[in-house]
């Protein structure tokens, strides 16, 4: 899939867990066991080896072949417990709480196949990759990295221990569960979008972030969101002559929003259609991919260019663009 930045790197594979063999002995190296045997000889990961057994996803995790895993602490699962309500009567937390079903899912949000990446491979980029949890339709969730400042996932969970290497992938233990992410996870964890979500909780009477929260299969979900990087934000306020987004007319904001969202569909980009006009919560847009990649054309004939594809989020799928569609300004 298309990135933000120059680097699309897969992200994550979770990690998978079964019992030791009983002729295993003292001389087994961390080289020669498999992820599971890892994670089990690993005190602080042994609740994430409880709830992968828990999921039936022993074997699914433990198959040859190469995996990147972001492996939660004991810590990191305590805490994603007690915030979710996942508790006993007591108030600590309980894994036996969770639906198998949100379990599995969560614990494939953590798991990306066929690769495997180090520390390094992340280190000074950022970008997206699919997990195996599963999205809307046929599709799966996305994941957005961040190694600007170390491994950051989601905006969320960072790698504290790197580069567990296994015979069947590498390991990175992090500090916090990756939850199942929505449309606003993407917009607030990726710095390229923070003018985006600054306009989107400009004003008090805005429900937008609450609005593209809505889980799919609840109207107005799920969504398609074309969603401006900070640079075409930056264009735009020099385009009107506004001094900063503090500047944009209310009505003016709200309607140049709703003209990036289209509800009531996941589009991917094999979804559109060239010279079809698409209808979103504002004005139309017209969908072209001849001469140059996709584009989007305004009701104000303004052209602009989808620059990455395909984030997916449980509730829509957001498409990046370099410059900010506009309403009918007329």
């Amino acid at each position: 899939m298309k990135t933000i930045k120059t680097i699309t790197l897969a992200l994550i594979a979770l990690v998978a867990f079964n019992s030791c063999s009983s002729d295993d002995d003292a001389t087994t190296t961390a080289t020669t066991k498999n992820i599971v045997e890892t994670a089990q000889a690993t005190p602080e990961l042994s609740m994430l080896v409880e709830a992968v057994i828990k999921a039936d996803l022993v074997d699914a995790l433990t198959a040859s072949g190469n995996k990147t895993v972001f492996a939660p602490t004991n810590t990191a699962f305590n805490n994603f417990l007690i915030d979710n309500g996942f508790v006993d009567v007591l108030g600590d937390a309980d894994l036996n709480a969770v639906p198998v079903a949100a379990l599995k899912q969560v614990l494939l949000n953590h798991v990306i196949a066929g690769t495997n990446y180090a520390a390094s491979d992340l280190s000074g980029a950022t970008g997206y990759e699919n997990t195996l949890a599963d999205g809307v339709g046929n599709t799966k969730l996305s994941i957005f990295y961040n190694g600007n400042a170390g491994v950051k996932l989601n905006g969320v969970s960072t790698v504290t221990t790197p580069d567990v290497t296994t015979n069947n992938g590498l390991v990175h233990i992090v500090d916090a569960v990756i939850g199942l992410p929505d449309v606003v996870t993407f917009a607030t964890a990726d710095p390229n979008f923070s003018i985006l979500v600054d306009a989107l909780t400009r004003e008090t009477t805005f429900t937008y972030v609450s609005t593209l929260q809505t889980a799919n299969g609840t109207s107005p979900a799920p969504f398609t969101v074309f969603a401006p990087t900070n640079l075409a934000f930056a264009e735009v306020l020099t385009e009107l002559n506004y001094a900063n987004l503090a500047a944009i007319p209310t009505a003016t904001l709200e309607a140049t929003l709703n003209t990036h969202v289209i509800a009531g569909t996941n589009a991917q980009d094999t979804d559109f259609v060239s010279g079809t006009t698409y209808t979103t919560l504002g004005d139309d847009l017209i969908f072209n991919s001849t001469g140059g990649g996709p584009k989007l054309t305004d009701e104000n004939g303004r052209i602009s260019s989808i620059i990455a594809t395909n984030v997916q989020a449980t509730n829509g799928v957001i498409h990046a663009i370099d410059k900010v569609v506009l309403p009918n300004l007329n």
